[in-house]
């Protein structure tokens, strides 16, 4: 998909995605060595957007498996019809099972979930495995299966082999610690709160009509807010909301009643809004 690392930068700033050096470089070698990346970081610092606008920038399309606790093979890999398996059946009465079973098991009565789309079909894809550490441990041995060889066998259809890889995204908040043997099949990066400057630029990148003296303001509050002992730190998901609720109120600059009565949109946590408003001296960032 990409040529140069600078390739990878370029193209994903056409997205509104603005990436640092180290996102880039990864993403490059993720394409080149055909390897799944995993990505970790804290919520809102835009580990999912990423695969989004790779997706974006590649004209492929984006498969998502959303892990929750609880989801399973049925919900990852591929399950049966089963109400359309009745009707089936029913419609049938007077064939032999070994008819029916023949028919029934088809690929008419297959629901392919996120895993086995991504793998089969010629079309280009980008699969997003989201906060794959929110998922069971079984399924890190299925996302081990998948990851390693990219082919499932369905029992009553043979094996599926990938005639064409997506490129595999795999996110995580960091709330357990994944597998040594998933992390090994896959290429590390870490992201974390941009610098100053990286999301100035986001900052008039996504909240168009800001001004700049705004847009510094802004992120030097977040990082000031970041910097202190609180339960969920603001990220920069918060800070584009933030600097759109500023201009939706028609605010020049950053005064204590403006910060004041808006801390809620960037803070989560009633203890945090407190200690925010108690501690945040404007006159000092």
């Amino acid at each position: 998909m990409f040529t140069s690392v600078d390739d990878v930068s370029a193209r994903l700033a056409e997205t509104g995605y603005l990436a640092s050096p180290a996102v880039a470089t990864t993403v490059f070698l993720a394409d080149r060595l055909g390897k799944p990346l995993l990505v970790e970081g804290p919520a809102g610092v835009g580990k999912t957007e990423l695969a989004k606008a790779v997706a974006n920038v590649a004209g492929a399309r984006l498969v998502r498996l959303q892990c929750y606790e609880g989801v399973d093979e049925s919900r990852a890999l591929y399950e049966w019809n089963h109400a359309k398996q009745l009707l089936r059946i029913s419609a049938g009465r007077d064939e032999s099972w070994d008819e029916t079973r023949t028919d029934i098991f088809s690929e008419e009565f297959l629901l392919p979930r996120p895993l086995l789309t991504a793998i089969r079909g010629d079309d280009p894809k980008v699969l997003l495995i989201d906060e794959t550490d929110k998922a069971d441990v079984e399924v890190e041995g299925l996302l081990l299966e998948i990851l390693s060889d990219f082919q499932v066998t369905v029992p009553e259809l043979g094996t599926v082999t990938a005639t064409r890889r997506p490129f595999v995204v795999l996110t995580s908040n960091a709330t357990r610690e994944l597998s040594e043997a998933l992390r090994r099949r896959c290429l590390f990066l870490y992201i974390g709160f941009p610098d100053a400057e990286l999301e100035r630029r986001i900052v008039r990148l996504k909240v168009p009509g800001i001004d700049a003296a705004l847009a510094d303001s802004v992120v030097r509050v977040v990082g000031a807010l970041r910097a202190m002992d609180l339960r969920k730190v603001p990220s920069v998901a918060e800070t584009i909301d933030w600097a759109r609720t500023l201009l939706a109120l028609g605010a020049g600059t950053l005064d204590e009643t403006v910060v004041r009565d808006s801390l809620g949109v960037i803070l989560k946590h009633r203890d945090d809004i407190q200690k925010a408003a108690a501690k945040l001296d404007l006159d000092a960032v």
